[in-house]
């Protein structure tokens, strides 16, 4: 009978253990959300970001081939402007001849503070996002940029908010802004850096 009692005990307490087991959160399940959560908002600002430096807005001041681009065409600059050896074309067609420190709203020339092409180490024309992010991360396509000083350079920068005060251009037309707005690019920049600056996988 004593023996009897004993199996029904253990009966009981393993249907015990197994319903509270059932009910049990199970962490891994947690670990796998998160992460998949993590992982999606990381997409989205990476995305963010690049929406951006793949605009005209960006790229045309980052080209493949030394020539300065212009117009939501992008279009090689009027007067066969070239990179030059400082990255401000040649002493006789300076890029600061014509492009002063603010945007001339009459002429329709653009300026911003050291305006300037993009060193040919960060030529982006012609680039994937991946190969761009790749770029840009690189220390040695960079300018020598930690991800510190990056995020300082694409959120304060003058010359690169420029992008969302490009002026009119020679006809008097607002050039096209980029199609994120200035804050929604810097917040990603900013979480995208903080979260590790992980470049999805395709």
């Amino acid at each position: 009978m004593r023996l009897k009692a004993i199996y029904i005990l253990l009966a009981f307490s393993s249907a015990g253990f197994i319903l509270v087991w059932a009910s049990s959160p199970i962490i891994t399940d947690y670990e796998i959300i998160e992460e998949k959560a993590l992982s999606n908002q990381n997409d989205d600002d990476f995305n963010t970001m690049m929406n951006v430096l793949t605009h005209q807005r960006c790229v045309n001041c980052h080209p493949n081939d030394h020539i300065p681009k212009q117009g939501d065409d992008s279009h090689p600059h009027y007067f066969d402007m070239a990179r030059g050896e400082d990255d401000h074309g040649f002493e006789a067609t300076n890029c600061n001849t014509c492009h002063q420190s603010e945007n001339n709203m009459n002429s329709g020339v653009p300026g911003a503070p050291h305006w300037a092409l993009a060193p040919a180490s960060m030529a982006w024309e012609g680039l994937t996002r991946t190969e761009l992010a790749e770029r840009l991360l690189d220390k040695t396509t960079n300018g020598n940029r930690s991800h510190a000083a990056l995020v300082k350079h694409m959120t304060e920068d003058e010359l690169v908010l420029w992008a969302w005060e490009p002026g009119v251009d020679a006809d008097g037309d607002p050039r096209t802004l980029p199609p994120v707005s200035k804050e929604d690019f810097k917040n990603a920049v900013e979480n995208w850096f903080a979260n590790g600056a992980v470049i999805p996988v395709k």
